[in-house]
Formats: structure tokens, C-alpha cells, sequence
């Protein structure tokens, strides 16, 4: 089985240890290819990044088509999912989407936890979409970031772990998140010092991708008819060609 996992930033660091959380999670034979948006933002953060982030993801998507049986959007908020998922004949799944879902089958109530509170709105929105804001005991977020992606979990580890403490004895949270591409591999490091089961989006992303491939039916035939689309790198108008 071979699994595409895309990174919607642009920073290499972060796609690197995104790859190496999915790795880690992948059962015996599955293959992990990690890869970097082709363009855009070093880090997502808003509403208008997430936006640019999503054609990036699916020039991405795009450019390695046939060459993969699912596909994971690491970065949470899961821009250009929905699309991809309406695009694309095989699995595709965000790692923001695979998290709520585990989190919310290990507690009832969950808190979702992450480096800074400029990404709140976006993951609000995004939780919202999916269905499981009930679900939700709250957001536990650090202060404002402007550093390297790729450093922020080891530099912020102990405010995170704070962070999930305060979302279980505070919030009620029975298993916390933690929430973003530059966290993956973070929570087995963790969770030593944390009372509750900590959910890493890329893992539960990967591990949730094997089982769909093994579920999917056939895909879909003709669920789309061919249509121009101008303006867009070559890779993105290659998904409409039906």
C-alpha cells in the first residue's frame, strides 16, 4: 500500500517530520511518501492561508496522481479536502478530520491543544465542519509564534504539556489533540506526562488510510464530466480532465 502524505506549507523541515510520524504509524508494507506544497506559506495559520493552501495541496495531490492508494493532508485545518475527496478515485484524508474522529472514540469530550492562538479560528472552523464541535471540551493555545515550524514542537513542549494538563483537569477533556502538522510525532514523547490519550492527527490520519483502503469499493466511474479549467498551474486542470 502506498500512502501520499502532502504538507500544505512549504517548510521541508516540517514535511520531514510529518514523514517521519507517518512511518512510524504505518503498519508493515505500507509505503510513506511525504511531500511539500509546491507553493505558498511557510506555516498555516489564518483563514486567508488556508485558502492559499488548498490549490497547493492539490497541485500536489495532482502531480503524483496513480502513483498512490490514499492520500493525507498534513496540516490541520485540511485545506483543500473536500475538493480532493470529490476529485480524486482513492481515499483522502486530513489530519485534523482523522483526529476528531479518534479523539472523539476515545472520550467523550475531547480538548484540542496547540502552539499559539492565531490558529483558534481556523481549527474552529474546521471542527465545526466535521461535525464534532459537541464533541469539544476546548482550546488550549500557546502565545504568539513567529519562529522556525520546524523547531516549535521541542521548543514549546513543556507549555504543551501544560496545556493538555489544564484541558483535562479544567475542561473535562478525556483525550486531548495535539493540533498541527509541525506537532507531528510530538504526542508518544509526551504523553508520559499527560493523564489522558493524546491524538496525533498524521498517525491517526495514516492508520485510519490503511483501513479505508481495505474498505473502499471500487471507485466511482463517471461522477464527473471533463470540463476547461483556465488559470491554474497544469497539475490542478489535470483533475478536471474526467
Amino acid at each position: 500500500m502506498r500512502i501520499l502524505v502532502v504538507n500544505s506549507n512549504t517548510t521541508d523541515s516540517v514535511t520531514a517530520r510529518i514523514g517521519t510520524a507517518a512511518r512510524a504509524a504505518a503498519s508493515p508494507g505500507t509505503e510513506i511518501e511525504a511531500v511539500t506544497a509546491p507553493f505558498g506559506l511557510p506555516l498555516i495559520v489564518s483563514r486567508a492561508d488556508w485558502l492559499v493552501a488548498g490549490p497547493a495541496t492539490l497541485a500536489a495531490l495532482a502531480a503524483r496522481r496513480g502513483r498512490y492508494d490514499a492520500a493525507v493532508i498534513a496540516c490541520f485545518g485540511d485545506p483543500g479536502l473536500d475538493a480532493a475527496k470529490e476529485l480524486l478515485d482513492v481515499p483522502v484524508l486530513g489530519i485534523s478530520e482523522a483526529a476528531f474522529h479518534a479523539a472523539a472514540m476515545l472520550g467523550r469530550r475531547f480538548g484540542v491543544v496547540s502552539f499559539t492562538a492565531a490558529l483558534r479560528p481556523m481549527f474552529e472552523d474546521c471542527l465545526a465542519h466535521h461535525g464534532l464541535a459537541p464533541r469539544c471540551a476546548g482550546f488550549r493555545m500557546g502565545p504568539p509564534f513567529s519562529g522556525d515550524p520546524g523547531k516549535v514542537a521541542e521548543e514549546r513542549a513543556d507549555l504543551l504539556v501544560e496545556l493538555c494538563r489544564q484541558s483535562v483537569e479544567q475542561d473535562g477533556a478525556e483525550a486531548v489533540i495535539l493540533a498541527g502538522g509541525p506537532l507531528a510525532g510530538l504526542a508518544p514523547v509526551l504523553a508520559p506526562r499527560v493523564p489522558v490519550p493524546l491524538v496525533d492527527g498524521t498517525a491517526a490520519a495514516v492508520r485510519l488510510a490503511e483501513a479505508l483502503v481495505g474498505l473502499a469499493p471500487p471507485a466511482a466511474k463517471g461522477r464527473r464530466r471533463a470540463r476547461a479549467l483556465t488559470g491554474f498551474a497544469p497539475e490542478i486542470a489535470s483533475l478536471y480532465d474526467g
